[in-house]
């Protein structure tokens, strides 16, 4: 096989955090000597979830095996996914802003068409339903737990109490008609063809607000993992918990 330098587009703060959270983890432990120092792990790590890279590519790469691979990518895993924002924690930033803007987004996995669950008739493919919190700039506040394609948005908010925390919390919230019988405080546009001059105007200034959450999307998909998962489905959470984690404690 052979062996390339690459490059992750990434700052070295990223590097310099993950490497502290995973020092902490061995320090708890009482690890003596492992294959890669936390460092090294922690590049590893990044390099997976950044750029996709398989763990026969980071074997080779960091000239490990493929099982100690997979014993420190679900280790980082495990450390940022425990440190993720929970949604109350989300609420009390949400409470901050003039609105919020709530949008689903499916994450494409690996299945083949028995797999029916996992089928987004939507987008026709399937994936995972992720529920997704931006601010009026387009930030990153949030993001849910993965659900499989086949729910629909309004489902999987409610699964996740999203919709109850925001009418608790009094935040208003932009959102597509997916969402349509979500209640108040939300903001969604007018359904039908022949609209009312002034409701037209309201759908234009609706999807103006709402697009700007499509750069929480485009967060998300930076991450090049999420852009074909095919690792097990439970464990499809705790990444987009990693990544939610990492992008906070970077920005």
């Amino acid at each position: 096989m052979l062996v390339y330098p690459s490059s992750i587009d990434l700052s070295s703060r990223t590097l310099r955090y993950l490497t502290g959270q995973l020092r902490a983890r061995q320090r708890s432990i009482g690890t003596r000597w492992r294959r890669l120092p936390a460092g090294r792990q922690a590049l590893l790590a990044l390099a997976h979830l950044r750029c996709g890279d398989t763990y026969a590519q980071l074997a080779a790469g960091f000239r490990i095996s493929i099982a100690t691979v997979y014993r420190y990518i679900r280790e980082t895993l495990d450390v940022l996914a425990d440190s993720a924002p929970s949604l109350a924690k989300a609420m009390t930033s949400a409470r901050t802003k003039a609105f919020v803007i709530l949008d689903g987004t499916l994450l494409p996995i690996d299945r083949i068409a028995a797999d029916r669950p996992y089928y987004s008739g939507k987008h026709k493919r399937h994936g995972m339903n992720v529920q997704v919190l931006a601010d009026p700039l387009g930030r990153l506040l949030w993001a849910s737990a993965a659900l499989p394609g086949s729910t629909h948005d309004l489902t999987a908010a409610r699964t996740h109490g999203i919709i109850d925390a925001l009418a608790q919390a009094e935040v208003k919230y932009w959102a597509d008609n997916a969402y349509q019988r979500a209640g108040h405080p939300l903001r969604v546009p007018f359904r039908g063809r022949r609209l009312k001059q002034w409701k037209r105007r309201h759908n234009t200034t609706h999807a103006k607000i709402r697009c700007v959450g499509e750069q929480a999307m485009a967060v998300l998909k930076g991450w090049r993992l999420l852009r074909k998962l095919r690792c097990s489905t439970n464990r499809i959470t705790d990444i987009v918990k990693a990544i939610l984690v990492l992008h906070h404690a970077t920005t």
